[in-house]
Protein backbone atom coordinates (compact mmCIF):
# COMPACT_ATOMS: atom_id res chain seq x y z
CA UNK A 1 0.00 0.00 0.00
CA UNK A 2 1.30 3.18 -0.93
CA UNK A 3 1.56 5.98 1.35
CA UNK A 4 2.98 9.90 1.75
CA UNK A 5 5.20 9.57 4.89
CA UNK A 6 7.85 11.53 6.00
CA UNK A 7 8.84 8.53 7.84
CA UNK A 8 11.46 7.56 10.22
CA UNK A 9 10.54 10.59 12.96
CA UNK A 10 10.69 8.72 15.86
CA UNK A 11 10.94 10.49 19.34
CA UNK A 12 11.90 8.85 22.66
CA UNK A 13 10.29 9.40 25.76
CA UNK A 14 6.29 9.93 25.78
CA UNK A 15 4.61 12.80 23.58
CA UNK A 16 1.67 14.95 25.47
CA UNK A 17 -1.06 17.13 24.09
CA UNK A 18 -1.28 20.78 24.70
CA UNK A 19 -3.43 19.98 27.46
CA UNK A 20 -0.81 18.17 29.12
CA UNK A 21 -2.34 14.16 28.36
CA UNK A 22 0.32 11.76 27.59
CA UNK A 23 -1.12 10.44 24.00
CA UNK A 24 1.71 7.61 23.55
CA UNK A 25 5.13 6.32 24.33
CA UNK A 26 8.23 4.84 22.78
CA UNK A 27 6.89 1.63 22.48
CA UNK A 28 4.13 2.66 19.86
CA UNK A 29 6.47 3.96 17.99
CA UNK A 30 7.35 -0.22 17.01
CA UNK A 31 3.98 -0.51 16.15
CA UNK A 32 4.60 2.11 13.70
CA UNK A 33 7.53 1.53 12.14
CA UNK A 34 6.21 -0.73 9.28
CA UNK A 35 4.05 2.14 8.28
CA UNK A 36 0.86 0.08 9.60
CA UNK A 37 -0.59 1.91 11.73
CA UNK A 38 -4.20 3.56 12.39
CA UNK A 39 -5.14 5.80 9.65
CA UNK A 40 -7.27 8.76 10.34
CA UNK A 41 -10.01 10.39 8.75
CA UNK A 42 -10.11 14.13 8.27
CA UNK A 43 -12.26 16.83 7.28
CA UNK A 44 -10.74 20.10 6.09
CA UNK A 45 -13.25 22.88 5.68
CA UNK A 46 -12.16 26.51 4.52
CA UNK A 47 -13.58 28.32 7.28
CA UNK A 48 -16.74 31.39 6.42
CA UNK A 49 -17.35 30.46 2.91
CA UNK A 50 -20.62 29.19 1.57
CA UNK A 51 -22.88 29.07 -0.84
CA UNK A 52 -21.44 26.68 -1.81
CA UNK A 53 -19.16 25.63 1.48
CA UNK A 54 -15.62 24.31 0.22
CA UNK A 55 -14.71 21.25 2.04
CA UNK A 56 -12.50 17.88 1.62
CA UNK A 57 -12.30 14.86 3.33
CA UNK A 58 -8.84 12.99 3.28
CA UNK A 59 -7.87 9.53 4.75
CA UNK A 60 -4.17 9.84 6.09
CA UNK A 61 -1.50 7.50 8.06
CA UNK A 62 -1.37 8.91 11.88
CA UNK A 63 2.25 9.21 11.21
CA UNK A 64 2.02 11.58 8.94
CA UNK A 65 3.72 15.07 9.62
CA UNK A 66 2.18 17.75 9.60
CA UNK A 67 4.12 18.90 6.22
CA UNK A 68 2.98 16.56 4.96
CA UNK A 69 -0.79 17.69 5.70
CA UNK A 70 0.17 21.15 4.62
CA UNK A 71 0.67 19.38 1.18
CA UNK A 72 -2.28 17.37 1.29
CA UNK A 73 -4.18 20.32 1.79
CA UNK A 74 -2.97 22.26 -1.17
CA UNK A 75 -3.26 19.54 -3.13
CA UNK A 76 -6.84 18.60 -2.19
CA UNK A 77 -8.13 22.06 -2.08
CA UNK A 78 -6.32 23.12 -5.22
CA UNK A 79 -4.31 25.67 -4.10
CA UNK A 80 -1.13 26.90 -5.15
CA UNK A 81 1.14 26.60 -2.49
CA UNK A 82 2.18 30.07 -3.57
CA UNK A 83 2.14 31.77 0.13
CA UNK A 84 2.83 31.50 3.30
CA UNK A 85 0.97 28.92 6.15
CA UNK A 86 1.00 27.85 9.74
CA UNK A 87 -0.89 25.23 11.48
CA UNK A 88 -2.37 26.30 15.18
CA UNK A 89 -3.76 24.70 18.23
CA UNK A 90 -4.42 26.58 21.13
CA UNK A 91 -1.66 28.87 21.39
CA UNK A 92 0.78 26.88 19.91
CA UNK A 93 1.91 27.33 16.32
CA UNK A 94 3.74 24.96 14.07
CA UNK A 95 4.86 25.91 10.45
CA UNK A 96 8.13 26.35 8.75
CA UNK A 97 10.89 27.61 10.74
CA UNK A 98 13.92 27.80 8.51
CA UNK A 99 14.75 29.39 4.94
CA UNK A 100 12.79 32.20 3.31
CA UNK A 101 9.62 30.81 4.60
CA UNK A 102 9.94 30.80 8.38
CA UNK A 103 8.11 32.63 10.23
CA UNK A 104 8.92 34.30 13.68
CA UNK A 105 6.03 33.37 15.72
CA UNK A 106 6.12 29.21 14.88
CA UNK A 107 6.63 27.14 18.21
CA UNK A 108 7.45 23.77 16.84
CA UNK A 109 8.88 22.37 13.44
CA UNK A 110 5.97 20.89 11.03
CA UNK A 111 8.12 18.41 9.64
CA UNK A 112 8.91 17.30 13.50
CA UNK A 113 4.80 17.02 14.52
CA UNK A 114 3.00 13.72 13.27
CA UNK A 115 -0.98 13.68 13.15
CA UNK A 116 -0.90 11.14 16.65
CA UNK A 117 0.90 14.26 18.23
CA UNK A 118 -1.95 16.81 17.75
CA UNK A 119 -4.96 14.87 17.29
CA UNK A 120 -5.03 12.02 19.22
CA UNK A 121 -8.83 11.26 19.35
CA UNK A 122 -11.90 11.82 17.28
CA UNK A 123 -13.36 15.22 17.52
CA UNK A 124 -10.09 17.32 18.05
CA UNK A 125 -8.95 19.87 15.28
CA UNK A 126 -6.26 22.19 13.63
CA UNK A 127 -6.60 25.57 12.33
CA UNK A 128 -4.30 25.85 9.21
CA UNK A 129 -4.51 29.46 7.57
CA UNK A 130 -2.69 29.87 4.27
CA UNK A 131 -1.72 33.21 2.41
CA UNK A 132 -2.05 35.60 5.24
CA UNK A 133 -3.03 38.24 2.95
CA UNK A 134 -6.54 36.68 1.95
CA UNK A 135 -6.31 34.72 5.68
CA UNK A 136 -7.82 31.51 4.76
CA UNK A 137 -8.56 29.92 7.46
CA UNK A 138 -9.24 26.42 7.16
CA UNK A 139 -10.71 23.73 10.41
CA UNK A 140 -8.89 20.19 10.41
CA UNK A 141 -11.01 18.07 12.17
CA UNK A 142 -10.15 14.50 13.17
CA UNK A 143 -13.63 13.02 12.76
CA UNK A 144 -12.73 8.87 12.73
CA UNK A 145 -9.74 6.55 13.46
CA UNK A 146 -9.65 3.60 10.73
CA UNK A 147 -7.98 0.35 11.09
CA UNK A 148 -5.69 -0.36 7.97
CA UNK A 149 -7.28 -3.25 7.67
CA UNK A 150 -10.68 -2.50 6.67
CA UNK A 151 -11.72 -3.33 3.51
CA UNK A 152 -12.73 -0.23 2.16
CA UNK A 153 -9.68 1.78 2.50
CA UNK A 154 -8.20 3.16 -0.62
CA UNK A 155 -4.72 1.00 -2.40
CA UNK A 156 -3.36 3.97 -2.50
CA UNK A 157 -2.74 6.72 0.21
CA UNK A 158 -3.36 9.48 1.03
CA UNK A 159 -6.79 9.61 -0.30
CA UNK A 160 -9.34 12.00 -0.90
CA UNK A 161 -12.92 10.51 -0.16
CA UNK A 162 -15.19 13.46 -0.71
CA UNK A 163 -15.30 17.22 -1.38
CA UNK A 164 -17.80 19.98 -2.07
CA UNK A 165 -16.98 22.92 -3.63
CA UNK A 166 -14.46 24.87 -5.84
CA UNK A 167 -11.33 26.49 -4.22
CA UNK A 168 -11.32 30.14 -4.83
CA UNK A 169 -8.75 31.72 -6.95
CA UNK A 170 -5.74 33.00 -5.19
CA UNK A 171 -5.64 36.51 -4.48
CA UNK A 172 -9.39 37.03 -4.93
CA UNK A 173 -9.27 38.79 -1.53
CA UNK A 174 -10.35 36.39 1.08
CA UNK A 175 -13.70 35.76 2.51
CA UNK A 176 -15.06 39.25 1.18
CA UNK A 177 -13.49 39.31 -2.00
CA UNK A 178 -14.45 35.70 -3.06
CA UNK A 179 -18.34 36.62 -2.32
CA UNK A 180 -17.92 39.39 -4.30
CA UNK A 181 -16.45 38.17 -7.27
CA UNK A 182 -19.20 35.45 -7.47
CA UNK A 183 -21.78 37.87 -7.10
CA UNK A 184 -20.05 40.11 -9.34
CA UNK A 185 -19.67 36.72 -11.92
CA UNK A 186 -23.71 36.07 -11.31
CA UNK A 187 -24.95 39.29 -12.38
CA UNK A 188 -23.98 40.16 -16.26
CA UNK A 189 -25.13 43.53 -14.99
CA UNK A 190 -22.95 43.84 -12.14
CA UNK A 191 -20.00 47.02 -12.36
CA UNK A 192 -17.40 44.20 -11.33
CA UNK A 193 -18.27 41.42 -14.17
CA UNK A 194 -16.14 42.14 -17.19
CA UNK A 195 -13.56 43.45 -14.85
CA UNK A 196 -13.41 39.31 -13.04
CA UNK A 197 -13.72 37.84 -16.11
CA UNK A 198 -10.69 39.62 -17.08
CA UNK A 199 -9.17 39.02 -14.37
CA UNK A 200 -9.74 35.28 -14.15
CA UNK A 201 -9.05 35.04 -18.28
CA UNK A 202 -12.76 33.82 -19.04
CA UNK A 203 -14.55 34.16 -21.93
CA UNK A 204 -18.03 33.81 -19.64
CA UNK A 205 -18.92 33.48 -16.24
CA UNK A 206 -20.59 30.06 -16.95
CA UNK A 207 -16.70 29.07 -17.31
CA UNK A 208 -16.04 29.26 -13.51
CA UNK A 209 -18.39 27.06 -11.55
CA UNK A 210 -17.82 27.72 -7.79
CA UNK A 211 -19.49 24.21 -6.99
CA UNK A 212 -17.60 22.24 -8.94
CA UNK A 213 -15.19 19.67 -7.80
CA UNK A 214 -14.16 16.42 -8.82
CA UNK A 215 -13.02 13.80 -6.81
CA UNK A 216 -10.38 12.27 -9.22
CA UNK A 217 -8.91 15.26 -10.08
CA UNK A 218 -8.31 15.57 -6.17
CA UNK A 219 -6.63 12.42 -5.74
CA UNK A 220 -4.34 12.81 -8.97
CA UNK A 221 -3.29 16.16 -7.27
CA UNK A 222 -2.68 14.49 -4.16
CA UNK A 223 -0.86 11.62 -5.02
CA UNK A 224 1.37 13.53 -7.96
CA UNK A 225 -0.68 12.01 -10.67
Amino acid sequence: MARLLSGGRFRAGPLTSPAGIVIRSPSDDADHASGDGPLLQLKVTLRDVSKPPVWRRVLVPDDCTLEDLHDIIQESMGWDDSHLHVFRQGHTHYGVTGGFQALDDVDEDEADVELRDVLARPGLKLTYTYDFGDDWEHEVKLEKVISPDDPAVPEILPAVLAGSGACPPEDCGGTPGYAALKQALADPRHEDHAHYLEWLGLQEAAEFDPAAFDLAEANAAVNGG
